[in-house]
């Protein structure tokens, strides 16, 4: 069956369990008969995306694939209205910046960045979630960096709230590291109900054709209810997008050796994150860890700044 944005045309999802997904993007035959990884679909595939990443359904409707220009230009103004995304394009495009690709990740990566749209992305296509606010939308002003989770979604079938922490790193276990860092920090009793006051403030005034059973969600996220009750309601999605040189070592994802590598390292990874997650409520929490070697982050994230940095400016000068 086809998903939303149509990933399956691009992204793979090699593992499927309860508690590990793992997705890569493979090669194409060029015209030389070499072969070359797939960044420009990825990208195409993000950038299909991005209208309802930036606007979500809060105009009563999903935003079709198929969108004019200027939707798609709208949304990327949105973007850079963030100052991470500001700072993130001086670094990766205007190379203004001599700070070490370990330091860019702490200072200017820690929210995820294009992360989010890629959980945005896997969410969607792969889980059948519903975003259940944009926080690009409802930011409080421009410039003002957006806090919270870097994904809150819903799904209505089950009945789960889905709050997505994301990281892009050129290393794996830092990035992993760092999704546990947020763990840590955000899923404690006071802070889940600062967050769902918030949420709660920005969805209660919508209408409620937009949001399936929206009364539900409230109640769930009143700060009355009890930390047992929201948290066996609660799935937790942290993906890991990073650097892998798999990609570089070879170039065809049906090869057996680097499955047999794939493999290996995205369980490696996934026992790092076993390890190293010391959680209290860790065997009460439901975490999915998401994991998406791709050939260069870096690479990844300058084609994204450089496409949609473009398609801004096509807006600014309508």
């Amino acid at each position: 069956m086809p998903t939303i944005f149509g990933s399956e045309k691009v992204i793979i999802q090699q593992i499927s369990e309860v508690k590990l997904r793992s997705y890569l993007v493979g090669f194409d035959i060029q015209d030389d008969n070499t072969y070359k990884y797939r960044f420009s679909h990825l990208i195409n595939l993000l950038q299909s995306a991005l209208p309802e990443f930036a606007f979500g359904f809060h105009e009563g409707e999903v935003i079709p694939i198929s969108q004019s220009i200027n939707l798609i230009c709208e949304a990327a103004n949105a973007i850079y209205k963030i100052d991470e995304f500001k700072e993130a394009k001086k670094i990766y495009i205007d190379g203004n910046s001599n700070i070490g690709d370990d330091d860019i990740d702490k200072k200017y990566l820690k929210r995820g960045e294009f992360g989010e749209l890629i959980l945005h992305l896997l969410l969607r296509d792969y889980y059948e979630t519903i975003p259940l606010l944009s926080k690009i939308y409802f930011k409080d002003s421009l410039g003002v960096p957006v806090h919270g989770f870097d994904a809150v979604h819903i799904h209505p079938a089950t009945r789960t709230l889905w709050l997505g922490e994301s990281k892009l790193y050129t290393n794996g276990q830092k990035g992993v590291e760092a999704l546990i860092e947020d763990i840590e920090s955000h899923f404690k009793h006071d802070y889940l109900n600062q967050e769902f006051t918030l949420i709660s403030k920005k969805i209660k005034h919508l209408p409620a054709d937009n949001i399936p059973e929206k009364e539900y969600w409230l109640d769930l996220m009143d700060r009355n209810q009890t930390l047992k009750n929201v948290i066996s309601s609660i799935n937790i999605p942290l993906i890991c997008t990073y650097s892998s040189e798999l990609f570089t070592k070879y170039n065809n994802e049906e090869d057996l050796d680097f499955l047999k590598e794939y493999e290996q390292e995205v369980r490696s990874l996934l026992q790092h994150f076993d390890t190293k997650n010391l959680h209290p409520l860790k065997t009460q929490l439901n975490f999915i860890l998401l994991l998406f070697p791709v050939q260069s982050k870096n690479e990844l994230v300058k084609r994204m700044h450089k496409k949609l940095y473009t398609l801004q400016g096509i807006y600014d000068d309508e």
